[in-house]
């Protein structure tokens, strides 16, 4: 039986299915929505969660297809950093964050955890280093060798995260086989100075700057469950999308004891889901990569995050904490019949449809 309709809509519609379906239309078909209407789907209650997730898949599918892309990462020199990011236990201003401190771990190890990453079925493989940036030229020419060594290996991308990078070497870094920078913003501006002070946010944002004039891929996102505001995480989504960035991953606090903070509440899974989707409907186009805290915080609802929009994830360890075995993300993907990007398949992902998707509201009989 099919209802009566009022204009497009059936009459039986409430007004937030309307507006999700009227919203999802509009990204569909190429706009891009307005922080008034972005800080509107985060206020969707439980009750129309599913519909939320229903229009983020679909935006997904359209604007980034159904492979997933996983990335792996090395933690290649750890500890003894010289600056307070509050979330981050290897600072050395929080003596009691249980930490292993070591220096820039040699190539052949680099070489061998980027095989290990391409076994477990990443596309991709970041280097990371601790620190306010590249100390000096002799570390600068050890980090140029082993992303070499890992572009040699023609088997995953070669990431890395460097801290505060200047253009030039970013320039020396990508004739030596780096594709992509990640360099996170982590929050807004606005609340940047409650989680750091010991470099601006105006450098980070000119890195990334800097990373997109030399012709990198930028990976760049966010943290969230820091003690931020809704406006908070709005005002960095909208700031992302000015930049430009290409991936933007999605950290969710993990609270490490001996961290400014260790006694934060964690964000719930359900509040987690929506924010990915909401970042996807203010981002149709960019790859969004769920990375720290997905199996602490999301717990049973992990594999829920493709569903909310999310099409790339971190897999293995983290760089302080541990993350699931390769095998078991694998299995989750193939539970879902999703398939996955390898570095090979990178000229074959689907690429979106010339005409947009029609949208298949479920309140309509067909």
């Amino acid at each position: 039986m099919t209802s009566s309709t009022t204009g497009n809509h059936p009459a039986t519609m409430e007004p937030t299915e309307i507006f999700l379906a009227e919203t999802a239309a509009r990204v569909l078909a190429g706009e891009s929505i307005e922080k008034d209407v972005a800080e509107r789907l985060t206020q969707i209650k439980r009750e129309h969660l599913l519909l939320l997730f229903y229009y983020a898949d679909k935006i997904r599918r359209q604007f980034r297809g159904d492979r997933v892309r996983m990335c792996s990462i090395i933690n290649a020199k750890s500890g003894a950093c010289s600056e307070n990011c509050a979330f981050c236990a290897q600072s050395a201003h929080f003596k009691d964050a249980p930490v292993q401190v070591y220096p820039l771990v040699e190539t052949d190890t680099i070489r061998h955890a980027a095989e290990l990453a391409a076994k477990d079925g990443a596309s991709e493989f970041g280097i990371v280093i601790s620190g306010w940036g590249i100390r000096n030229d002799e570390e600068m020419r050890e980090i140029g060798e082993a992303i070499q060594t890992v572009a040699d290996m023609n088997t995953v991308g070669t990431h890395a995260s460097l801290g505060i990078v200047a253009e030039e070497r970013l320039r020396y870094l990508k004739e030596r086989g780096l594709t992509c920078l990640n360099h996170n913003l982590e929050t807004s501006e606005r609340y940047y100075g409650k989680i750091c002070t010991t470099h601006s946010y105006a450098e980070r944002v000119e890195t990334v700057r800097a990373a997109k004039r030399v012709g990198l891929t930028v990976c760049c996102g966010a943290i969230m469950g820091m003690g931020e505001e809704i406006e908070d995480r709005l005002d960095l989504a909208f700031t992302l999308r000015e930049l430009n960035v290409d991936v933007v991953p999605m950290n969710f606090l993990h609270p490490i004891p001996g961290t400014p903070l260790e006694n934060v509440t964690p964000m719930k899974p359900l509040d987690i889901l929506k924010w990915i989707a909401v970042y996807r409907f203010i981002m149709p186009g960019k790859e969004i990569k769920l990375a720290g805290g997905r199996e602490k915080n999301l717990r049973d609802l992990q594999s829920m995050i493709f569903f909310a929009g999310a099409d790339s994830m971190l897999v293995g360890g983290y760089l302080t904490t541990p993350g699931r075995t390769g095998a078991q993300d694998m299995k989750m993907l193939d539970d879902l019949e999703m398939p996955y990007v390898t570095l090979f398949e990178e000229n074959e992902i689907e690429t979106p449809a010339a005409e947009p998707l029609p949208i298949l509201n479920p309140y309509v009989n067909s």
